[in-house]
């Protein structure tokens, strides 16, 4: 049922444009497709599509989900820049400039689309059915796998091949093939082992893990995911090391203190705006996981200011590299400090008093232990399965909200969302009426973002303002990856933010 829910969706999407390869046969040029009908727009709501399921079937992976769409807008854009004038592919090496004669819109969307297909099929691997289905709406063969490099079926698919073939053994592990590794795909092979363990808390500094519920009357504490990936190759950064953030505050410091007190009042104090907030930049079910929900907001800016396809190439491109260097400079800063997330900071600065805050589903605001505290979410998932420093919500939006205002030269977004049933996630008994979040500006965005992570109780000020920082960092970084993959050999030395 899912699978016809979406090729209804694509149909209405191709209806909107019947010109999907737009010069007839006259070669009477058509109006160019823009914003939802432009095929670069087209495939990232496949990717999207294809990371929600993925979400579905494998429970959230943010780390892996923003590399599977980083590497697919770089193939796509590698496909592309063989049709550009000036563009240089990132890792596309066999396939020479075509000639200004073929660089029409035809062959560039056959070009991206064989791009985006295989390396789709790569790495989301479930949908499969699902993208051959729309390359066969399209009027493609998506069983031509010829790597001719003056044909854009050639291109696209050397494109996706080169892309593949270039990231194995990049320290994603996705195919068990790390040295330590077992065989087994994304397997912590570097041997990360908590100091804490969920019955246990040993230093306080360091991150625990914590009971979820199974849904179904027990419990089970997950492992921390990903801890390998600080080590991922990054594409625009040089190292996942290049801006590590500075060390978190100590245990003993006021400024730790305060942050947790601060943290305990406003999740205490949430009104019904703010845990909509909380809950829309959390994502819940059908989550695109963060790369996601920056990739469609970048959709938004499409959308806003209709872009042709050569615009969003582009613009997805810087997106989701941006998306997909953050959370390796944040997991790298993660595993480094190894540092613990409020949970058990407010447990340890408050054990034994009494203080008055959310109880969990059901209960509302109550006096409670400080021991017996938690962050605002269902029992199914307390926190994040990961030391909390920086917030990976604060780096991802901080670099893509920052990458969004570079690229279109303003720092202007206008976009809104409705959340229906605030609370409806977390206390389902306790909903809330509908509340409308607006975002101004791209660089408001990436702080709502941020600071609903200290308002939901899972991260302190630190770990957000720190996140932010790292995230526009890397976004800068980026920029001058982007600008020179585009061609533009002018653009002024960036530096990084202070």
């Amino acid at each position: 049922m899912k699978i016809y829910k979406f090729l209804f969706k694509v149909l209405l999407f191709s209806a909107l444009s019947t010109s999907a390869f737009a010069q007839n046969k006259d070669n009477k040029k058509q109006p160019e497709p823009t914003g939802v009908s432009n095929m670069a727009y087209k495939w990232s709501e496949i990717a999207i599509t294809a990371t929600a399921n993925d979400t579905d079937r494998f429970k959230p992976r943010p780390t892996v989900t923003s590399r599977f769409l980083g590497l697919t807008f770089v193939a796509i854009f590698d496909a592309w820049s063989r049709y550009d004038e000036k563009a240089i592919p990132v890792y596309l090496k066999d396939a020479e400039r075509r000639p200004q004669k073929e660089q029409t819109l035809r062959n560039k969307e056959i070009a991206i689309s064989y791009a985006a297909y295989n390396t789709l099929c790569e790495y989301f691997f479930s949908d499969k059915e699902i993208f051959k289905a729309y390359m066969i709406e399209l009027g493609l063969d998506p069983n031509d796998k010829s790597l001719d490099p003056k044909t854009p079926a050639g291109i696209g698919n050397l494109a996706a091949k080169s892309v593949i073939e270039a990231r194995k053994h990049d320290g994603s592990n996705q195919y068990g093939e790390e040295d330590g590794s077992n065989g087994t795909p994304y397997f912590n092979y570097v041997n990360y082992k908590p100091v804490n363990t969920a019955d246990e808390m040993v230093d306080v500094n360091h991150w625990q893990p914590k009971y979820f519920s199974d849904g179904k009357g027990g419990k089970f504490a997950p492992g921390c995911m990903t801890p390998f990936w600080g080590k991922v190759k990054p594409v625009g950064l040089k190292t996942g090391d290049q801006f590590r953030a500075m060390p978190p505050p100590s245990l003993d410091s006021e400024q730790l203190k305060n942050e947790v007190k601060e943290l305990i009042d406003l999740q205490h104090n949430l009104t019904n705006e703010q845990k909509a907030l909380v809950e829309f930049m959390r994502d819940g079910p059908k989550s695109v996981q963060q790369a996601g929900h920056w990739l469609k907001f970048a959709q938004d800016v499409s959308r806003r200011d209709k872009h042709t396809l050569d615009q969003d190439v582009k613009m997805f491109f810087y997106n989701q590299v941006t998306a997909m260097d953050c959370f390796i400079a944040c997991w790298d800063t993660k595993m480094f400090y190894d540092f613990a997330r409020p949970y058990a900071l407010v447990h340890y600065y408050f054990k034994d008093k009494t203080i008055n805050a959310w109880g969990g589903p059901g209960y509302g605001n109550i006096d409670m232990k400080g021991q017996d505290w938690r962050p605002y979410s269902p029992d199914i998932f307390l926190c994040p399965a990961f030391p909390g420093y920086v917030s990976g919500h604060s780096t991802i939006s901080g670099g893509c909200g920052e990458a969004l205002k570079l690229w279109t030269g303003n720092d202007n977004f206008g976009e809104s969302a409705t959340v229906n049933a605030p609370g409806s996630m977390t206390e389902p008994d306790n909903v809330g009426k509908p509340v409308v979040l607006k975002f101004p500006t791209f660089t408001e965005t990436a702080n709502m973002a941020g600071i609903s992570r200290v308002m939901g109780g899972y991260h302190i000020q630190a770990d957000n303002v720190e996140g932010l920082k790292l995230g526009r960092n890397v976004a800068h970084e980026v920029w001058k990856f982007y600008n020179f993959h585009i061609g533009n050999k002018t653009i002024d030395k960036i530096t990084s933010i202070e």
